[in-house]
């Protein structure tokens, strides 16, 4: 099992335990705080001996001395037959007032111990503690990967208000959370008797009775030698017994002091085990450390926004995830497919796989690539893998390859056959990597093949049929694949205003303005379709008469109000003329997709922006939300300032409040328009050379012929340096979103 599956199972389920163990312990955490803010402490300097002068002066009859974690000074004495406690001013011996141990209510202590259910509740307690500090670490575990280790653990988070409040929340308490769970477990362990805390038997020590009377405390030398600071009790002996003896107690151990010489009669050592739990004590409960306690009840407090957050992260994701129907059991499957997808999309093609197949009698069973093997039944073997990124693997299968080459060293059979489907963009140049590096992995391995690998283009429902025509050839059975595809949850956006541009011989295009809707809870969440997205991140729309979606680079972020693209007209483009034929008051359906490698980091290290065309929109998003004024620096790249200029009022004026450091703009088709933003890239290489020298984050955004033509004048302006697009890259301080 996964650690994210462990993690959402605990979640889920013990993660509604510990809701109540949180809250409770977030109200007993105001014990220690409202104690220390009581306790009237012991000067740093005072030792006990004073200490018991001074309480033996103002209560003859003291029994018992103990110095509480919160600094408190508590005096037991019997007056008559009746016990009493009472606060003592330790400056002076002032009885300050009758003292109780808690003002909270026993109940929540008990409910937080032992769920109110005795000794069973206490194993219950310890199994929810056990259970905890494996979500925790979990918890830890998936937080790491997510934001990509520890030296990337203060990014900015993305995505819905769940998963931000999740994420964000975690990697504030988690760490305390984690340490509260493991020190539950000592203390459990201490209450159930697991752990042996004493050393052995007390020693049997008696004063020795000289005919001389006892001394005052204020006279015995162990007593003058300690600091109230380190007490922890102090037994006071028996006027009536005169072999009775002073009894000590620190957190170093205990000891026996005679009454008539003021010798140790005996000490013993604090045992190893007791020193943890006492130490354990303190760090769960607060006692000792109000600051500390503050701290607990917070994170306490937090348990609930913990499972809150996590049952909506469940939830959205349970219901965007497709449901494969049909599914047999795998041992029972004479068809196995595996599935690598990063957006979800090629689930739904595995779907229509599976009901073909199983339209043609077969046993069929899909999953996720990472849970590859086969079984004794399996006949067939089909793998549908997306490729993601620069020709990496989807987030779940990254592993994959090196679990099917570990197949082999387990001698497990090749007889059966393994065909690969992949699905990629052409406009990439890793298109299908990853499919084709599974190809490669099997066919080294020896795993025949019953088709070559075929990749599909943009999960085009037409190629998917033609493959499946070849399958149904080859299966030589009567198998049709008629696609659908998936579209996640969308929502209707309204025009509320476009620029356009001048066509001069070009595509028409323009900017189009959608009215962000109203910001309810269904939004934050991003329940349907639409998340707190920024500029850079894109949005999927759906044309009519389409299934379909087409991806667009956002101008603006949910800070602004509204949503904001530029549309240009593609050849045969069925979204693009949609989109450019809308009027204001019209309205289209869209969802958006996160796309976190694109966004800035949080710095105020200098920012390089090189656009061209269409692709100015997601930098100019960028320029518009830059508020704390870091030092951007923008090379614009298009035809004719008359036509294709696109926001370039907004650029000036921003250029203008600061918002913009720098601006170069070149233009291809008119006079002295300076060519190309690579060729102007190289005519400013001093000044390129030392933004990227101060650590500039450099964003690419336009056509792919541009963003490698960028890539190549930059290699050239960055050799000095002895740095390259790809080192950049390495170390995340350069990105592209082209198309």
């Amino acid at each position: 099992m996964s650690w994210k599956a462990i993690h959402r199972w605990l979640g889920l389920t013990v993660g509604t335990l510990a809701v109540v163990l949180g809250i409770s312990g977030a109200i007993l955490a105001i014990d220690p705080v409202q104690q220390a803010w009581q306790a009237r402490a012991a000067p740093g300097d005072l030792t006990v001996a004073t200490l018991v002068e001074r309480v033996t002066r103002t209560v003859p009859d003291a029994e018992e001395i103990r110095h509480l974690p919160s600094g408190a000074i508590v005096v037991f004495s019997f007056a008559g037959e009746q016990p009493q406690a009472s606060y003592i001013d330790p400056t002076d011996g002032r009885v300050l007032g009758p003292w109780q141990a808690s003002v909270l209510p026993r109940w929540v202590k008990n409910l937080h111990r032992s769920w109110l259910l005795g000794d069973a509740g206490r194993w219950l307690a310890a199994g929810v503690a056990l259970a905890m500090t494996v979500l925790c670490a979990s918890a830890l575990v998936l937080l790491l990967r997510r934001m990509g280790g520890w030296q990337r653990l203060t990014k900015k988070v993305r995505g819905t208000l769940a998963q931000r409040t999740h994420v964000v929340t975690g990697r504030v308490v988690l760490l305390v959370l984690l340490l509260t769970s493991v020190t539950s477990l000592t203390m459990s362990a201490s209450t159930l008797g697991l752990v042996v805390l004493d050393v052995g038997t007390e020693p049997e020590v008696l004063s020795v009775v000289s005919g001389q009377p006892a001394l005052p405390g204020a006279q015995l030398a162990p007593l003058q030698s300690l600091l109230v600071k380190d007490l922890r009790k102090l037994n006071v002996p028996g006027a009536t017994d005169p072999e009775d003896t002073w009894k000590l107690t620190t957190a170093q151990g205990q000891g026996w002091i005679d009454r008539y010489s003021g010798q140790m009669l005996a000490w013993q050592d604090a045992s190893l085990a007791q020193r943890v739990v006492d130490l354990a004590v303190v760090l769960h409960t607060g006692e000792s450390a109000w600051l500390w306690a503050v701290v607990l009840g917070l994170v306490g407090a937090s348990v609930l926004l913990f499972w809150l957050s996590g049952f909506f992260i469940w939830r959205q994701a349970r219901n965007q995830t497709p449901k494969i129907t049909g599914n047999v059991p795998m041992a029972q499957a004479d068809v196995l497919i595996f599935v690598a997808s990063e957006g979800g999309s090629t689930w739904g093609f595995a779907q229509t796989l599976q009901d073909a197949l199983s339209l043609c009698g077969h046993r069929v069973h899909t999953s996720a690539l990472e849970n590859f093997q086969t079984t004794a039944a399996t006949g067939q073997v089909l793998v549908l893998a997306a490729t993601y990124g620069e020709g990496q693997a989807p987030a779940h299968a990254s592993g994959a390859l090196a679990l099917i080459s570990k197949l082999k060293a387990t001698n497990v059979p090749v007889s059966v056959p393994i065909t690969v489907l992949g699905f990629g963009d052409r406009q990439y140049p890793a298109f299908c990597a990853f499919s084709e590096a599974l190809e490669r992995q099997l066919r080294s391995q020896g795993w025949p093949a019953l088709l070559p690998l075929e990749c599909i283009h943009q999960q085009s429902a037409q190629q998917f049929a033609r493959w499946g025509i070849a399958l149904a050839q080859a299966l030589n059975e009567p198998l049709v694949l008629a696609h659908v595809p998936r579209v996640p949850p969308t929502t209707v956006l309204t025009l509320i205003g476009r620029q356009n541009f001048a066509v001069a011989g070009g595509q028409p295009t323009a900017i189009l303005r959608f009215a962000w809707p109203a910001r309810g809870l269904r939004t934050c969440l991003g329940t349907h379709g639409l998340v707190r997205f920024s500029a850079g991140d894109l949005v999927g729309i759906v044309p009519p008469g389409s299934s379909v979606p087409r991806f667009y680079s956002l101008a603006s972020g949910w800070q602004d109000g509204f949503l904001e693209i530029c549309v240009r007209q593609m050849p045969g483009g069925q979204c693009s003329k949609h989109l450019l034929a809308l009027k204001a008051g019209d309205n289209i359906h869209a969802f958006i997709r996160l796309n976190p490698g694109f966004a800035l980091p949080q710095t105020r290290k200098p920012v390089l922006l090189i656009g061209a065309g269409t692709g100015v929109a997601p930098l100019a998003g960028f320029i518009r939300r830059n508020d704390r004024m870091r030092p951007m620096h923008l090379y614009f790249g298009g035809r004719d300032p008359a036509q294709d200029f696109y926001f370039g009022p907004e650029i000036e004026r921003w250029l203008g409040e600061g918002r913009l450091t720098s601006l170069q703009t070149v233009f291809s088709r008119v006079p002295q328009g300076g060519g190309y933003v690579q060729d102007a890239l190289r005519r400013d290489a001093e000044r390129v050379r030392h933004w990227v020298s101060q650590g500039a984050i450099v964003r690419v955004c336009g056509s792919r012929a541009m963003a490698q033509g960028v890539a190549d004048a930059l290699d050239t302006v960055l050799a000095p340096l002895q740095l390259s697009v790809a080192k950049l890259k390495s170390k995340e301080r350069y990105a592209e979103d082209v198309f």
